[in-house]
């Protein structure tokens, strides 16, 4: 059986998920959301923080599971939707990279995400967040050598999709990049992945939205 994504047409590499992303997923179907909470949305990078608490809000809740894919969100949205939440913070891309996707089939599949959560929980406010850069200086991801061009060609498409489809772009990028176009070192222990004072700018970025 097709899983969703590959149902309606998002890249297809993505119908099998790992023993991590069931564990978390089938959690996610079990936890509350409603009219009033926040979900951020996403794969390692929100996953690895904890917004309600960084946030100072119980009604925000983390619906990041690590090495998710833009598929694997659309293959467990449908909880989150039918609750329609206040808000979806959403970032994902950087493991659709690393799969050497081009950019236009990243694109086209957040594009797909995107429209099916306007089309399913209307009401939902959804704010589209940047992919961030990495340092290959810090650790070498094999997966990822090459790319940080295209990590700027599809942050510069998700602009476009949001901008069309009337939803909140939010630029992390610049926030945390170098003078080389690399993660800054201070912010990450592995190249890719976020420290906590990466987390405190990503906070102050995004609050504003949060509390509005």
């Amino acid at each position: 059986m097709l899983s969703m994504a590959a149902a309606l047409g998002l890249t297809a590499f993505a119908v099998e998920h790992n023993a991590f992303w069931g564990q978390r997923a089938t959690l996610h179907e079990l936890l509350p959301v409603d009219s009033t909470t926040i979900v951020f949305l996403g794969n390692s990078l929100t996953n690895g923080c904890e917004w309600h608490e960084l946030l100072g809000m119980p009604n925000v809740v983390n619906r990041g599971i690590s090495g998710d894919i833009i598929p694997g969100l659309m293959d467990r949205l449908d909880p989150i939707v039918a609750g329609k939440p206040a808000k979806i913070f959403v970032m994902c891309g950087v493991n659709d990279l690393s799969h050497n996707l081009t950019t236009d089939s990243i694109a086209h599949d957040m594009d797909l995400l995107l429209e099916r959560i306007q089309t399913e929980s209307p009401s939902t406010k959804i704010y589209l967040q940047s992919l961030l850069p990495f340092n290959m200086n810090v650790r070498e991801w094999k997966t990822l050598v090459g790319k940080e061009q295209q990590t700027r060609e599809i942050n510069a498409r998700y602009k476009e999709i949001a901008e069309r489809r009337g939803i909140t772009w939010i630029d992390l990028y610049p926030l945390v990049v170098d003078d080389n176009g690399n993660l800054r070192e201070e912010f990450t222990n592995d190249g890719l992945h976020l420290l906590g004072p990466a987390y405190l700018i990503w906070r102050d970025a995004v609050m504003p939205y949060v509390k509005e």
